[in-house]
């Protein structure tokens, strides 16, 4: 017996099976689908939406070891929190009150383990009164103290480093005014609680930090709560609102086409119940398994819904082909699942191969995701494929036995119909010239995919973030899906535009000393005079923050130290050269220096931060800084938000290119595998890809053409075009050769397969289409992006399916037949 052979029967045991017993189906299958609904409650929600993607990345190393070894300004622990004030002066009397006031309240709530607290009020109040050591006292050293009292004080804290730190950029000296302030409060909570149990979002931290939002607002004012805690509250939020806004959408929209596609109330019951089924039996393995659910998992219900709808109505239309020539149900489902479980079976491997290419990349998010999704269609296969043909029967039989009318029994088009003949167009054309259009095919790919290669590939965490202003159509929404308040991406944005240049505005240097010698600093001063282009340059000298501009800033304010520096500057600009363990030992000596942001203790490593150029992109800040650190004497490792983020954009886009290309091979074998023990025709393996690569060319020149990148999620869209792609083509390949063994007439088969498989595609096409583009309406762009290329992509599957693969088999034809 040939493979071909053995296949065959192995299916028609199957399809006996399934609808001689259709009962017994249905009873394993329910309790197969209730031990899954227990895993749902099990899902563990990830709520750190980028930490994922920089895990082993060096640049991220090198910049956690930056941050352990430096202090910062803006530090940020586990158990700390910002209290970002904002107002026409922040400094004045009343704004002072009331943010000792917040302080205050905090101190007094156990739960919220007040430690303490830095922040221009508790600088001022303490200036007043070193004694005041309670946010109480300092409240009242404040009311005590006289405006013209306060704004003295202030002035003379001008010069401080660290009081101007923690002021906006426009702080006035001499009015004694700023629009924002940061406070930096800690809390004594214990590492190992401060963070969730899985070392992600939550933990205690998170609920201080919503407690404390409560207090803000009751002093007025604008005072914000940032910090970890809020930024895990928040991406929790927002997975659960883009869930509550999206399904609701996605069901309603599929449900409509639905509706139009099988026309039967009874038909449309037994579709929706197969895709719920296939929803609880996948996310109740990730329950179980315990991979996270994060941002990216969102868009795994709409792939599988999208194949899921494929499936389901193939298998009806198909079956309903069958009825109208007047056959019983069961010889019926028979025949048709005999066609399709084959092209079921043909689609859930490639979907698999172009879902699952995912698991190898180096990304957390994606790799899971690519599992996730890869599990979920291999679910699909058996309930679309065993379980919905044994319920239609066994439903079918009920309806016959108690007399309930049918509604629409034909199919979405026939060979007949104006619909089946608007749907034959592509080989009625084609079959003059298929050479030509095949040709024609290949110039258009080939030109899409030179045009797409350049398709931006940039990392950024706005992606992740919801807007700062959300749209009308979202906040007008009632309950319950109104969204929440969202917070994040308003207060990143203000310490972006009123504060110093965060990590992501620089490019830092991690150098490694000694800097006890006498030329370290020296090295340093003379690196910096020709910095590269994407740095930010004064007089050909780059911009930088380092141990020597603390140096200068501090000799300008202190003449002593001054002239300690003059004695030991050797060459007379302003570095010296000579005796630095003298110079640290005052710097560090100095309480509110920033010495130890740039300098360690050991005197062993410094830290430089240059500015970039606004306009420079993250490959071009990337390749400088990492030309820029061989320049210097001592060893240099670059690092900072701009490379990390580029080079998870490397990551990404490797990990698109090496998925695309594993799930082009692993399907192109399989597909000429098939076909070639099947029918004993490989070559129609790669008939069948051809349609394929073409839409993958014309997605990425669609996603060049409207500025949407290959982010964390857009570029898992590469290998899952493959496998969606492989759903079009192969059920009008298979349609087309079963056709074609009877007749051996390329023309007459192609006509049956477009007219009749074609109505189901199309109304396909348009459930998924519009059901996956509803991810739209979701809260972050990243899956707004997603949905919209999502439908792009299943509509090119479609056209190419219709339009390009017909003369691609009129020319395999043409070779058949010789």
């Amino acid at each position: 017996m040939s493979p071909g052979s053995s296949f065959d029967a192995l299916v028609d045991r199957v399809n006996e099976t399934a609808l001689q017993r259709p009962l017994a189906i249905i009873a394993v299958f329910a309790l197969l689908t209730a031990m899954m609904f227990g895993g749902l409650p099990l899902i563990v929600v990830d709520e750190e939406a980028t930490d994922a993607f920089t895990e082993g990345l060096p640049e991220q190393e090198a910049l956690d070891a930056i941050n352990e070894e430096f202090g910062d300004r803006f530090e940020e622990d586990d158990a700390s929190t910002q209290l970002i004030h904002v107002g026409d002066n922040v400094l004045a009397k009343p704004e002072l009150i009331r943010s000792l006031t917040v302080l205050e309240r905090t101190e007094r709530r156990a739960s919220l383990r007040y430690e303490g607290a830095a922040g221009p009020a508790v600088l001022v109040a303490q200036s007043i009164d070193p004694t005041a050591t309670t946010p109480a006292e300092q409240r009242r050293v404040i009311e005590r103290s006289s405006e013209s009292q306060i704004r003295t004080v202030v002035r003379g804290l001008a010069d401080e480093p660290r009081f101007r730190s923690l002021l906006s950029e426009d702080f006035n000296p001499t009015a004694a005014s700023a629009s924002a302030s940061i406070t930096v409060v800690t809390h004594d909570v214990p590492a190992s609680d401060a963070q969730g149990p899985d070392g992600g979002g939550g933990g205690q931290i998170q609920e201080i930090q919503v407690s404390m939002q409560t207090i803000t607002d009751g002093v007025g004012g604008d005072i914000r709560v940032f910090g970890s805690g809020i930024i895990s509250e928040e991406f929790g939020n927002i997975i659960g609102d883009s869930l509550t806004i999206v399904v609701p959408v996605v069901l309603l929209l599929i449900l409509v086409f639905l509706v139009v596609a099988y026309r039967d109330p009874i038909d449309l019951v037994l579709g929706l119940v197969a895709l719920l089924m296939t929803l609880v039996w996948t996310f109740g393995t990730v329950g179980y398994v315990g991979i996270p659910f994060d941002q990216n998992m969102i868009a795994v219900p709409v792939l599988l819904l999208a194949v899921g709808i494929d499936f389901g109505i193939h298998i009806i239309n198909r079956y309903r082909e069958e009825r109208v020539k007047g056959i019983a149900a069961l010889p019926a489902m028979t025949e048709a699942n005999r066609q399709l479980i084959v092209a079921f079976f043909i689609v859930t491997v490639t979907t698999v191969f172009g879902f699952g290419a995912n698991v190898i990349s180096d990304l957390g998010p994606i790799s899971n995701f690519g599992l996730v999704a890869a599990i979920g269609i291999s679910y699909t296969f058996f309930i679309f494929g065993v379980f919905l043909p044994a319920l239609k029967v066994a439903t079918d039989r009920v309806r016959i036995r108690l007399s309930v009318p049918t509604f629409g029994t034909s199919p979405i088009s026939s060979e007949d119909s104006t619909f089946g003949r608007i749907l034959s167009v592509g080989a009625t054309v084609t079959r003059v010239a298929p050479v030509f259009f095949v040709v024609l095919t290949l110039v258009i790919g080939g030109g899409a995919a030179a045009y797409g290669q350049d398709v931006d590939r940039s990392f950024d965490t706005d992606d992740f973030l919801p807007p700062e202003e959300l749209p009308a159509y979202i906040t007008e929404l009632p309950e319950p899906f109104a969204p929440g308040e969202y917070t994040v991406t308003g207060n990143l944005d203000l310490l972006e535009e009123r504060f110093d240049a965060s990590q992501q505005d620089t490019a830092i240097l991690y150098v490694v000393g000694p800097f006890e010698e006498d030329h370290a600093l020296e090295s340093i001063y003379k690196t910096n005079q020709d910095p590269p282009d994407s740095f930010v340059a004064t007089d050909r000298r780059a911009d930088t923050q380092s141990i020597i501009t603390v140096i200068e800033a501090r000799a300008e304010r202190d003449p002593e130290f001054a002239a300690l520096v003059a004695r030991n500057d050797r060459s007379g600009n302003g570095v010296p050269d000579r005796n630095l363990d003298r110079i640290y030992d005052e710097l560090f000596a100095v309480d509110g220096g920033r010495a130890d942001e740039f300098l360690t203790e050991d005197r062993r490593a410094a830290k430089i931060e240059y500015t970039v150029e606004s306009d420079a992109d993250q490959a071009e800040i990337t390749a400088d800084a990492r030309e820029f650190s061989e320049e210097f004497r001592f060893s240099a490792t670059p690092t900072g938000g701009v490379l990390v983020f580029n080079a998870i954009s490397d990551t990404i886009f490797a990990s698109a290119i090496q998925s695309l290309v594993i799930a082009v091979l692993l399907t192109a074998i399989f597909l000429i595998i098939v076909y070639g023990v099947l029918e004993r025709r490989p070559l129609l393996g790669l008939v069948n890809l051809f349609p394929i690569l073409v839409t993958v060319a014309l997605l990425l020149a669609t996603m060049r053409a409207i500025g949407l990148p290959l982010n964390a999620l857009t570029a898992t869209l590469l290998s899952i075009t493959i496998g969606v792609g492989v759903a079009y083509s192969v059920h009008v390949t298979h349609r087309f050769i079963d056709e074609y063994n009877e007749t051996e007439d390329t023309y007459r088969s192609l006509l049956i397969t477009l007219s009749g498989t074609g109505g189901a595609l199309t109304g396909s096409m348009l459930t998924t289409s519009i059901g996956t583009g509803a991810l739209v309406l979701a809260i972050t762009p990243v899956l707004g992006n997603f949905g919209l290329l999502m439908a792009v992509s299943v509509f090119y599957s479609y056209l190419t399916s219709i339009l390009v693969l017909p003369p691609t088999l009129f020319v395999w034809g043409q070779f058949a037949t010789r």
